[in-house]
């Protein structure tokens, strides 16, 4: 099947999968938040352990999402992006029954192995099958399903595990993943680029192997130390393995798995700055928020979940209304007025007090909904245009990849700094100094955790005074921590700015986009 081709009568078919299946995946990311009090009850986890949950998913993400895009070229993309969502479906049955953390977090690593050939594929199918304003209207419309799916994890979450049980939030994935398989084995069309060269597995290892290492020893490294001897031994892996992929990729030329060209491209490089930066400072920020509303502002699951309906509002409106500006409004001007309106919504976070009530978080939530909103569909649509559509997998597979591993880091870096903020801030409480070094060290880990009222509950005569200076020490660290992902956000939308550039779209991307006004040359 050729690039080029008339308008496949199954095009809306595979809008509705592709978007389908990146809903799916992407609520995993964000309805896990919701249900965390009830999984670390249950399972009797750490905060570590529920950093796990999130990031053993995110991490094989980030990892497997180049591999899926390149194979899915030669291979066919509607067939790899199949199997991806077969692996994803039994990964969330296996979540579903996981007796313990570690299970959990193991079999959230498939279920992220799954998502990854389906967020890398997706995007490429539709870049595919559409074209010009129809190419425009499916990616509003993919906007749209991952701006909601991140938006209404919440408040999914929240009902399932108040009404069931936390276990629903993956045993719901099972019957929408197998009518989703069979519709698209029925009603989605195949693609694939004839002229892929050979699977470059040697780079698909060597790649894998440098970008988990990365990853893994960034996550680890605020625990086991930055200069331990595990996460030194990491980053040179890490180093070594990328030096070897850069090897091998420059010797196979037209062969390779990614042409190392598309970092010669300031927007190529720019897209995927934007996108790892901007995911860094949004998902750490809903995960810690929601510890907030359930944990100091004592709300259950489910009113957690309503609470943040305005959130979800704000950015299933404007990803719809964003994803019709993609060819009229020029990509640095979407995706750096969006991360910087994102960034404002999340330092307004730091009003919050230990006190407050939850409308505190009204204005954050429907700035910030805007601007997450507005960048969605954007993102992916510049993703697949600075290459030419034969090699849409890989690219889009490139910049999910960038993606995820600002979810992983994020999360894993954010998460250290919040439970650092709070040790220093209980430690110089009345609390802290009468407890002692270790024993107030060992109740801020419970604070963090969000374990507040278990910490005060076991401290006798001083439950009173611990239960007040932890929530103090809570919210001043959770203060901290949303200005830091403030910042990166304001960083997102500087490189947004600064980087991203019409003339460097491939042609089949620049028949729907307006032209920029001239701009100095940039040194490549």
């Amino acid at each position: 099947m050729s690039e080029e081709h008339e308008p496949s009568p199954t095009r809306w078919w595979t809008l509705g999968i592709v978007s389908l299946g990146t809903f799916m995946l992407m609520l995993d990311l964000s309805v896990v938040a919701i249900a965390l009090p009830k999984i670390h009850e249950d399972l009797d986890s750490s905060f570590t352990d529920l950093q796990w949950v999130f990031d053993a998913y995110a991490l094989t993400l980030a990892i497997f999402l180049v591999a899926a895009g390149s194979l899915a070229d030669r291979y066919g993309r509607k067939r790899v992006f199949q199997i991806g969502f077969l692996v994803f479906t039994t990964a969330s049955l296996a979540c579903g029954l996981a007796a313990d953390a570690t299970a959990l977090s193991l079999f959230r690593a498939v279920q992220g192995v799954g998502a990854a050939v389906m967020f890398a594929v997706g995007p490429a199918m539709l870049g595919h099958e559409f074209r010009g304003k129809e190419r425009a209207t499916a990616f509003t419309v993919f906007g749209a399903a991952v701006g909601l799916a991140v938006a209404a994890g919440p408040l999914i979450g929240g009902a399932l595990t108040e009404s069931l049980s936390w276990r629903w939030i993956f045993y719901i994935n099972v019957p929408v993943g197998i009518a989703a398989v069979v519709i698209g084995a029925l009603r989605v069309a195949e693609s694939y680029n004839r002229k892929a060269p050979a699977t470059d597995w040697t780079g698909l290892l060597t790649f894998s192997v440098a970008l988990g290492a990365l990853v893994f020893a960034i996550i680890r490294a605020p625990l086991e130390g930055w200069t331990s001897a595990q996460t030194v031994a990491l980053f040179a892996a890490s180093a070594v393995f990328l030096a070897l992929f850069v090897v091998i990729e420059r010797r196979l030329g037209d062969r390779a798995m990614i042409d190392l060209g598309f970092f010669r491209s300031p927007t190529f490089v720019g897209i995927s700055l934007v996108a790892m930066i901007g995911n860094a400072a949004v998902m750490p920020s809903i995960f810690i928020e929601t510890s907030y509303l359930e944990n100091i502002l004592r709300y259950d699951a489910w009113d957690t979940g309503l609470r943040f309906l305005p959130l979800t509002g704000a950015m299933f409106v404007t990803g719809a209304l964003a994803g019709g500006l993609i060819g009229k409004v020029p990509f640095r001007v979407l995706l750096g007025g969006a991360t910087a309106v994102m960034a404002v919504g999340l330092y307004l976070l730091r009003a919050a007090e230990a006190d407050s009530a939850w409308t505190v978080l009204l204005p954050s939530m429907l700035i910030s909904g805007i601007g997450m909103g507005a960048f969605n569909p954007a993102r992916a649509a510049l993703a697949i245009g600075v290459a030419e559509p034969a090699k849409s997998g890989v690219v889009s597979g490139i910049n999910e990849t960038f993606q995820q591993i600002g979810v992983a880091v994020g999360i894993a870096a954010t998460g250290a700094f919040f439970q650092h903020r709070v040790a220093d801030e209980f430690a110089a409480t009345r609390a802290g100094e009468a407890m002692g070094a270790d024993t107030a060290e060992q109740a801020a880990h419970g604070i963090s955790a969000g374990a507040v009222d278990a910490v005060a509950q076991g401290a006798g005569a001083l439950r009173e005074q611990v239960l007040a200076d932890g929530r103090e020490s809570f919210v001043a660290a959770f203060q901290d921590a949303m200005a830091l992902c403030a910042g990166l956000g304001f960083l997102a939308a500087l490189l947004a700015f600064t980087l991203l550039r019409t003339r460097d779209l491939h042609a089949s991307a620049l028949s729907s986009v307006p032209p920029e006004p001239a701009e100095a040359p940039v040194a490549v």
